[in-house]
């Protein structure tokens, strides 16, 4: 065996085998000598027990032995239950929390890649409440019903929202599962159907107190931002797009404008603005702190942890205002677990957790602040003139301008200033959660061996509040005094005669926003039981039954206030045979008040049988090499009672409105005689007695592989079928007479994939070892039914029966219209008769001679990427350790918006300016480019130009350097009291690998909003 450690135990002197699995090493004759290598047991051998030969050399020959603690590691299955890896049946991925480390204050962004079976992606990087967090799903998306549709999250058996989890420390966090498999939800019966993620915080661990500190400093940056063309090119295109349709159209810029701009002239009078660099900021810096306190002793054991996390944006405010409207988001959260064992069989656990959010950020959020940089004139108006212009005027000189219509005269409507639309007010909210919980565990060994119960019992507390303050700004415009050359500045918006849009104020307003409160209660019991008897036969079983009880404030309806409440019973039976043959029963028994009397109440059972080959005896001439292999099945139903619109609350009950003013009737003959009004009825929604719960029908298999105790690999093959899906019939014949769209379970779907994860480590030498592992997702879905026309053959591939629930329909585009009599010999597109050369030209699927709606197909991906794969590795040399991980995406695609980037469209005060990628690539009558990235430009919008297409369609494939960590680790420093130390610098989103270079590829459609961030941070952790 090489690159085993040989040491001489309670000294530095030591060696490591060579590829021969020999070694050399001085030893006194009283020595111990210890011998550790990667995936086997420790092995401390006596020289006094050996016998030298007659040159004095001793041969000591060891046996190492497999360690397979990885077998024996527990996973966290549900309702505080826990079994041992070797012996699960159902499809569960347990995360190694280190691999959750990374320079983000958000966890969920720590996940994509790293845990398999899940779909994740993020589109968004602005702070905020959500607004930076992944959107994952358990296998993808398995359901096109409104309702729940991400997993359930259960944090300390606390069900939390993604942003609780996105507020999560790996600092705190002990386990990590997700439960994949209708084996493994279905205990969860109703809220299981789309899979389950379980995570523990930490307990205090018996011992002396120690303490952990971490902190690190942030740099954060935009992965990439959507370029912007120069202005002297934005004006000249304008003026092209002015007159390339309109041949008599009045050009809106001069060339003594433009020639004043290309030399640099006055800023003031020649604006040059390049509205993202003047907005946004190259770089931010954040901040983020862990403390965390723990021990004990045999009678009670404490963890004690508090967080702080500060997450700055990238927008550049100057001081002109007394406030600051930059995005600034405050976490603080603070953890306290304690156990106690009241009697030798009875353990008291208290947990009590509070987190606060305080943001602060501009009006609209940062997302608008980067979507109005590219929605604002950059030529007409300066963000800002001097104060020394009017230097008695206390308030900011905003610029601005009349806005031109096509026939070159000014309106009443002003350019909209960027820069005042983001220093002009600031909006906050705040946030609590508070979750006290206890949980009573007793042993009941006493009445019979393995016996046990528990009891868990939270209250979920959380709030929000918000509102806006701000002002109105007051704008100038500049005059040029044809004499001397110099300008001056005129107010716009006064409140005087000629004042033109919302008039100015020096003081601040506000508005109020929502205020919310809502409260959960729980509480569950349970009975374990596991015994072994004889040695060979496992035997474990679990009965749970729970009541929640949900309340919300500012509810706005009756029915709305009312408590939710729900309860069931759910039971797992498990038995094994001398560890090799293992089955398993599950199931969930819920109630639901959504639904009457006759479908109130689900059963949701699974089951599943896993065979360890490796325990066989003929199995062990091969336990050398595959040290593990277990092969698993398990099938099973799963429910989901969270479907239609949170107002549809009771599905079985009509929704009648007496009084409804709208189908009002009026009596009398109106001649001079008061005539008599009386509101009338209307129906919102008829009730259903037959709506019941979706369903989700589960078939998993699966196999643990183990190789020479250096290779794990875990495979799982599944495939689902969702039924009962809630939907609108809206295609009924009017002439039923019917106020409201019905609603049935008529909905069906198929999902099915595999999900992989591999893990391989290696001991290379005595101070030399490597870790390599990887995941793979892949989870594809197909509709099997869906509320829709019956559509005739001719037509019939409008169905969107057959495709990816997350399916784009578009046209085709064949490429630019060549010359008008192109454009006069091809179907006629959307009636629309203007069209020129340089124009989308559309395929008629159905050869009618016409482009229509009729036209549409099944284009690309789906919206949602299907495969989600990750691989890194961890390396560690003395005392330097080295970490990386790529992540991937593939099989998505998305649409360009052509309306939000069109050029040059005057939208009241919002005028687009032009990007790059536009002005370098776009049809004109210089450049007659049939497959130009743009087509003919054009000042208004040409409507079939802008329609979901081919043309505007990308793909949505990507692979990123996701994160690295490089630390150096101290550990001789008993001197100071520190028992560890490690200093590092760590980076997530370092670069990325794609075809699309606009913006950032993963945000897909929602490039123009708040870029997904780079950081770069150097952080240090000490034990004490």
């Amino acid at each position: 065996m090489p690159g085993a450690n040989v040491n001489v135990l309670g000294t530095v002197r030591g060696s490591f085998t060579d590829n021969d699995g020999r070694y050399k090493l001085k030893v006194p004759k009283n020595a111990k000598i210890v011998i550790t290598s990667v995936s086997y047991q420790k092995l401390i051998l006596n020289v006094a027990d050996y016998r030298p030969n007659s040159e004095g050399i001793y041969i000591i020959d060891a046996l190492m032995k497999p360690d397979n603690k990885d077998l024996e590691e527990v996973t966290i299955t549900g309702f505080g239950a826990q079994q041992k890896k070797a012996s699960l049946v159902s499809s569960i991925t347990s995360v190694n929390v280190k691999d959750l480390r990374t320079p983000s204050s958000n966890l969920t962004n720590a996940i994509a890649g790293k845990v398999a079976g899940i779909i994740a992606f993020q589109q968004s990087g602005e702070p905020g409440l959500g607004t930076d967090n992944s959107t994952f799903y358990i296998r993808g998306l398995s359901t096109f019903g409104t309702g729940k549709r991400d997993p359930l999250i259960l944090i300390d058996g606390i069900e939390s929202s993604p942003n609780d989890m996105a507020r999560l420390q790996p600092d705190d966090i002990s386990d990590f599962s997700v439960l994949k498999d209708a084996a493994a939800s279905s205990i969860y019966g109703a809220r299981g159907a789309n899979g389950v993620v379980l995570i523990n915080t930490k307990l205090g661990q018996e011992g002396t107190t120690r303490f952990s500190f971490r902190a690190e400093n942030r740099v954060s940056t935009n992965t990439r931002n959507f370029q912007l063309a120069d202005n002297i090119t934005y004006m000249e295109l304008a003026n092209e797009a002015s007159v390339t349709r309109t041949p008599l159209g009045i050009p809106p810029y001069t060339q003594n404008k433009i020639n004043h701009t290309r030399a640099g002239d006055d800023q003031y009078l020649y604006p040059n603005n390049n509205w993202i660099k003047q907005l946004i900021k190259d770089y931010t810096i954040n901040q983020g702190f862990n403390l965390n306190i723990g021990g004990g002793t045999n009678k009670a054991r404490y963890y004690i942890a508090g967080t702080f996390n500060r997450d700055n944006g990238v927008l550049r405010v100057d001081p002109i205002n007394n406030f600051n409207s930059n995005i600034k988001l405050n976490n603080y959260a603070v953890r306290s677990n304690i156990d106690l064992n009241l009697t030798k069989s009875t353990v008291l656990l208290l947990r009590v957790y509070g987190q606060f959010d305080d943001y602060n950020g501009p009006i609209g959020g940062g997302s608008t602040t980067f979507s109005n940089a590219l929605r604002s004139n950059p030529v007409m108006f300066p963000a800002v003139y001097p104060q020394e212009k009017l230097p008695y005027i206390e308030h900011p000189l905003f610029g601005s301008a009349r806005t031109i219509n096509t026939g070159a005269a000014e309106t009443n409507t002003l350019f909209v200033n960027p820069y005042a639309e983001m220093v002009k007010g600031y909006q906050t909210y705040k946030t609590s959660n508070l979750n006290p919980q206890i949980e009573l565990k007793q042993d009941l060994n006493g009445l019979t061996q393995g016996l046990s119960a528990r009891m868990m019992s939270y209250v979920k507390r959380t709030s929000y509040l918000a509102l806006n303050r701000f002002y109105n700004p007051f704008y100038y415009s500049s005059t040029i005094d044809p004499t001397t050359g110099t300008y001056s500045i005129n107010v716009l918006n006064d409140g005087s005669a000629s004042s033109v849009g919302t008039v100015g104020t020096e003081y601040l307003n506000y508005n109020e926003g929502e205020k919310l409160v809502d409260s959960r209660f729980w509480i569950e019991g349970s009975v374990n039981y596991n015994r072994t008897f004889s040695k060979k036969h496992a035997v474990g079983g679990m009965l749970v039954t729970y009541f929640s009880s949900y309340e919300t404030g500012n509810a706005g309806s009756l029915i709305r206030s009312l408590p939710s409440r729900n309860n069931g019973v759910s039971g797992r039976f498990s038995y094994g045979y001398d560890d090799r043959y293992l089955a398993e029963f599950n199931f969930g028994f819920n109630g639901s008040e959504r639904f009457s009397e006759q479908n109130r109440f689900g059963f949701f059972p699974s089951g599943g049988i896993a065979y360890r080959v490796s325990n066989e005896k003929f199995f062990e001439q091969f336990k050398r090499v595959v040290t593990n292999l277990k092969l698993r099945a398990t099938y099973g139903v799963v429910g989901n009672d969270q479907i239609g619109e949170v107002a549809d609350r009771f599905l079985y009950l009509s929704n009648v409105n007496m009084n409804d003013g709208g189908f009002g009737s009026s009596f009398g003959r109106n001649d001079g005689v008061g005539t008599y009004n009386r509101n009338g009825v209307s129906i919102s929604r008829y009730a259903n007695n037959n709506i019941t719960w979706e369903k989700s029908e589960q078939l998993n298999l699966g196999m643990d592989l183990g190789i020479a105790n250096s290779f794990e690999l875990i495979v799982d093959v599944f495939k689902q079928k969702r039924s009962q899906i809630l939907q609108p019939i809206t295609y009924l014949d009017n002439a039923a007479g019917l106020m409201a769209i019905p609603m049935a379970n008529s909905g069906k779907l198929e999902s099915q994939g595999i999900d992989l994860s591999a893990n391989y480590r290696k001991s290379l030498g005595k101070d030399l070892s490597v870790e390599m592992r990887g995941t793979l997702t892949y989870a594809t879905s197909k509709v099997l039914k869906i509320d829709e026309l019956s559509y005739p053959q001719n037509i019939s591939y409008l169905s969107k029966a057959g495709y990816s629930a997350s399916q784009q329909w578009g046209y085709i585009a064949e490429r630019l219209f060549l010359d008008e009599a192109d454009v006069a010999n091809s179907p006629t597109q959307f009636g629309d008769n203007g069209l020129l050369a340089g124009d989308i030209k559309y395929r008629d699927i159905n050869g009618d001679g016409v482009v229509t709606t009729d036209d549409r197909v099944a284009l690309g991906y789906p919206s949602q990427p299907e495969i989600i794969y990750g691989f890194g590795s961890s390396i560690r040399f003395k005392k330097f350790d080295l970490n990386f991980y790529f992540q991937g995406s593939a099989r998505s695609s998305f649409f360009i918006n052509p309306t939000a980037i069109q050029p040059f469209f005057l939208d009241g005060g919002y005028q687009t300016g032009l990007l790059q990628a536009i002005a370098d690539d776009h049809w004109s009558e210089d450049n007659r480019n049939l497959y130009a990235f743009w087509p003919r430009l054009s000042t208004w919008r040409v409507a079939p130009n802008n329609l979901p297409s081919t043309w505007w369609m990308r793909n949505g494939s990507f692979i990123r350097l996701k994160n690295v960590d490089l630390g150096y680790n101290f550990t001789n420093l008993r001197k100071l009291k520190v028992r560890s130390a490690r200093i590092y610098f760590s980076a997530i989103n370092l670069f990325t690998f794609s075809n699309f270079k606009l913006w950032d590829v993963e945000m897909g459609g929602n490039g123009l909003g708040y870029p997904i961030q780079s950081v770069y941070n150097l952080g240090i952790s000490i034990n004490l």
